[in-house]
């Protein structure tokens, strides 16, 4: 057994998602995560949790909140120095063989000072670790936005890369892209096609959306993220956050309209189901993601401000081809990552090739 400190960013529920599924498989080891923000509610009712502040994004309605954003991150990295000696001091009780970060920032230059292995463990790094052939109108976000994971959350000695899309990785990085890892949950659903519509919104909610959802399409719309989570406007239904319930809709809808985010377009993707992405302009892994659902043929991006009924015709007009794409891909890299993981855990270092397998 190795005991491993754990940083998970906390914005959001899907990196909390993602440790929290790495921790049960690999359940022999002791995991103790640092987090903050929206992580503990997920983490905390089964692992312990060492709550430090989280350069975490702010947003208002739909749009990131950048002032707000840079006016909480600029005192964290003011004070930068007391908060990694407070994880050093953890690190002194606590013990760890090794050290993992989702997009957390102070574990790794802890684990630097303590001379500890660290494994970036997230998707972010995408953007930062792989070449991509991009459009005009991406080349100066993705240059100016792509310098957070490049130097502020900057990736490790070793990189575990998760994502339902494999842009080849540049020679200056030692990193691995394995597929999406998936809830337990996810993987029991029996997906099916009940004609109802999955929506979500994770980061920010706009009224133009219900509005939309309203005109461009007769479906039942069971709309998940608004502050309001019961009643119904029309044919869109406003849900209370439930994972149950979420899963079950997830499990027998037709379609899915979200963000940006990548947890869920991996689980709906699992499930085969096209995905209409609405990303953030201002997010570049969100306006990533939604290139490659597009260029891979999985489903459909639109921005939101411009959002016209044509555009959900069209969508729907097209899912069979969507759904015939989605059905050669591959979007479970759960053992992969327990694998290689696993691997880390015990040798400090990820293999050079094969995908070892766990060991009990």
């Amino acid at each position: 057994m190795a005991r491993i400190l754990y940083g998970i960013h906390g914005t959001g529920h899907g990196h909390a998602m993602r440790g929290l599924t790495i921790a049960r498989r690999l359940g022999r080891h002791e995991f103790l995560f640092v987090a903050d923000d929206d992580a503990p509610e997920v983490l905390e009712p089964e692992f312990p949790v060492f709550r430090l502040p989280n350069l975490g994004t702010r947003f208002r309605g739909y749009r990131v909140d950048l002032p707000a954003t840079v006016a909480h991150a600029i005192p964290l990295l003011w004070r930068q120095k007391l908060y990694i000696d407070r994880l050093l001091r953890l690190m002194d009780t606590f013990k760890p063989d090794v050290c993992i970060t989702d997009l957390e920032y102070f574990v790794p230059r802890a684990a630097e000072k303590a001379g500890l292995p660290c494994l970036t463990l997230d998707h972010q790094h995408v953007i930062t670790c792989c070449r991509h052939h991009l459009p005009p109108d991406m080349w100066w976000d993705a240059f100016l936005q792509g310098l957070t994971p490049r130097y502020l959350f900057r990736p490790t000695s070793e990189n575990l890369i998760i994502s339902f899309y494999a842009p080849p990785v540049l020679p200056c990085y030692k990193a691995r892209l394995v597929p999406p890892i998936l809830r337990d949950s996810v993987m029991a659903l029996a997906p099916r096609d009940e004609g109802h519509v999955l929506v979500y919104q994770s980061n920010a909610t706009h009224r133009r959306l219900i509005d939309f959802l309203r005109t461009a399409t007769d479906r039942t719309c069971y709309v998940y993220g608004y502050e309001r989570t019961e009643g119904s406007e029309g044919n869109v239904v406003f849900m209370q956050k439930s994972e149950e319930g979420f899963l079950r809709l997830l499990e027998g809808c037709s379609y899915v309209v979200q963000g940006g985010g990548h947890t869920l377009m991996g689980e709906a993707l699992h499930l085969g189901k096209p995905i209409l992405t609405l990303p953030l302009k201002a997010m570049v892994e969100q306006r990533f993601n939604a290139l490659y659902i597009e260029r891979l043929g999985y489903g459909m991006q639109a921005d939101m401000h411009t959002l016209t009924p044509e555009v959900l015709h069209c969508f729907e007009a097209r899912l069979p081809g969507f759904r015939a794409n989605i059905g050669q891909g591959c979007f479970c890299g759960n053992e992969m990552v327990f694998g290689l993981t696993d691997h880390f855990i015990r040798h400090g270092v990820l293999p050079e090739k094969e995908t070892p397998a766990v060991k009990e």
